[in-house]
C-alpha cells in the first residue's frame, strides 16, 4: 500500500500487489479499490496499483477540494510518483475509464498500453442513458440499488450470485462525496482531446450496456487512432465480473502484447 500526497494536500491512497509491469487499475464512480477484487487475480503477473480515487477508500480531501476527472489523473500522477513509477500500464473502468482518458492526454508519458472499458469521451453528442434507465437509482435505497445491481449484471447473473456485490458504491462515503463524484463524471468532456492519445489502446463494452450505452464505447474507438473495439455479447456494465473468463485474458493479452520496455 502506498498514500501519496496531491499538490492540493489531498491524500490519495492506493493498493498494491503482486509484481512484474505496473497495471493501475481505476474504478468507477463513488468506488473504492475494492471495485477490483473480484478479479485482481487475473492480473497477478502485474504489479497492479488500485487506486482509492478522492474521498473513497483510505483517499481524503481537504475543504473545497476540485472534483473533477482530470484532476483525479492528476492525483494518480502522484501515486505513480511516490511509487517511483516511471510508466504504468492502465486500466479503467466506467469512470475510472474517463479518468485514464486524461491520463493519456495530458501525461502521455506515464502510459504504457492503455484499456478503457464501459466509459465515454463525453461532452456534446456523447449517447446518455435515458431517464427510464438512470430514474430509478434516484429511489429509496434498497430499490436504488437492486436497480444499479440489474444495470451491472444480468438477471441469470443476479440470481445465481446474491451478492454482495463490490461495484455498488462505497458505503463510507458522505453524501457530499457522492456528489463530488457523480459531478466529476457528469462534467466529463474529452472529446474533442482523445485524438491525441498516442498509446496503443483497447476499448472493451457490454453489448447490452445500458448505464453507459454501447455507442459510447464504438465512438471512443473512432476518435482514437488505431484503436479498435472488443464488445462482449450479453454483457451489461460490469462485463469485467460477470464476463471475466473473456474479458480479464483479453486485457491480458493486449497488455503482453504491449511490453513497457
Amino acid at each position: 500500500m502506498t498514500d501519496a500526497t496531491a499538490p492540493d494536500g489531498a491524500k490519495i491512497h492506493a493498493d498494491v500487489v503482486g509484481a512484474g509491469e505496473p497495471l493501475v487499475l481505476l474504478a468507477g464512480q463513488a468506488n473504492s479499490h475494492h471495485w477490483w477484487d473480484p478479479i485482481r487475480a487475473d492480473f497477478a503477473g502485474f504489479r497492479t496499483i488500485a487506486v482509492d480515487t478522492l474521498v473513497t477508500g483510505a483517499s481524503t480531501a481537504p475543504s473545497g477540494a476540485e472534483f473533477s476527472t482530470r484532476r483525479f489523473a492528476r492525483d494518480v500522477v502522484a501515486v505513480l510518483d511516490e511509487l517511483g513509477v516511471a510508466r504504468a500500464h492502465v486500466y479503467g473502468t466506467s469512470m475510472g475509464g474517463k479518468i485514464a482518458q486524461w491520463l493519456a492526454v495530458d501525461h502521455p508519458g506515464r502510459v504504457g498500453a492503455l484499456v478503457l472499458g464501459c466509459t465515454t469521451t463525453g461532452g456534446p453528442g456523447a449517447p446518455v442513458a435515458g431517464k427510464d434507465v438512470v430514474g430509478p437509482l434516484a429511489g429509496p435505497a434498497p430499490a436504488a440499488q437492486r436497480a444499479l445491481a440489474e444495470l451491472m449484471f444480468t438477471p441469470a447473473w443476479l440470481a445465481a450470485h446474491p451478492g454482495p456485490y463490490s461495484v455498488l458504491g462505497d458505503d463510507g462515503m458522505s453524501l457530499p462525496a457522492r456528489r463530488g463524484h457523480r459531478r466529476a463524471s457528469a462534467d466529463h468532456d474529452a472529446r474533442e482531446q482523445v485524438h491525441s492519445i498516442t498509446a496503443p489502446t483497447l476499448v472493451v463494452h457490454g453489448s447490452e450496456d445500458l448505464f453507459c450505452p454501447t455507442e459510447n464505447g464504438e465512438e471512443l474507438a473512432e476518435r482514437i487512432p488505431g484503436t479498435a473495439v472488443h464488445l462482449i455479447e450479453g454483457a451489461r456494465h460490469a462485463y469485467f465480473e460477470e464476463f471475466r473468463e473473456e474479458a480479464s485474458p483479453l486485457v491480458v493479452r493486449f497488455l503482453r502484447d504491449h511490453p513497457l520496455n
